[in-house]
């Protein structure tokens, strides 16, 4: 599938520039999930490479099918500068190898969380997927295979993430806007959910 993974680094190029940074993860037992950095008017983006050459399974599939289910890749935006973004490779391609290692499928609405802050310093573990569509727009495959998504993430700190799960992607996503929360600021403290 190295032919999808060439047209999804052309749609990233097409869409961001050309990277200025790129490092590669492999994890026992997965293929090789490279992560690139493109820094444009002090906003670093992070997209993962890798994750849509296997489409995703569902867990409860007893076979997975080579060729038919959702493909993504991750894209993370933050402004540069302001903190140690770039150990966010690591997590990054942790997030974007979950569902081969995990079986999970990665779609809007999601937290993924790594345990750990996404880079030092950072009050966020986690992330909450966003839809698609906004920043680089879905990539159209040759049939039966299903368009490559580029998922947004949004960081979130862990209180966060305990009330998004009460309450839902969505009311999380209102309260954000409601605040004026800037979702690029890596300082940023947690929004208000009183």
């Amino acid at each position: 599938m190295s032919d999808v993974l060439e047209l999804v680094e052309a749609r990233l190029r097409t869409t961001l520039g050309e990277p200025d940074a790129r490092a590669a993860v492999t994890f026992l037992g997965t293929d090789r999930i490279e992560v690139l950095r493109f820094v444009d008017s002090g906003v670093a983006r992070y997209a993962t490479l890798g994750m849509s050459a296997q489409p995703m399974a569902d867990p409860t599939a007893v076979l997975a099918d080579p060729l038919r289910g959702p493909r993504a890749e991750l894209v993370l935006s933050v402004r540069a500068g302001l903190a140690d973004t770039d150990k966010v490779l690591r997590p990054l391609a942790v997030l974007a190898a979950s569902p081969q290692v995990e079986g999970v499928v990665v779609a809007p609405g999601a937290s993924l969380d790594v345990g750990e802050p996404l880079w030092p310093g950072a009050a966020f573990t986690s992330v909450l997927v966003a839809a698609s569509g906004g920043l680089v727009e879905d990539l159209e495959l040759d049939e039966p295979l299903e368009p490559v998504r580029f998922l947004p993430l949004l960081p979130m700190t862990p209180n966060e993430a305990a009330w998004k799960r009460v309450h839902g992607a969505e009311a999380l996503e209102k309260r954000w806007l409601e605040h004026g929360t800037d979702l690029r600021d890596p300082l940023r403290t947690g929004v208000p959910l009183d």
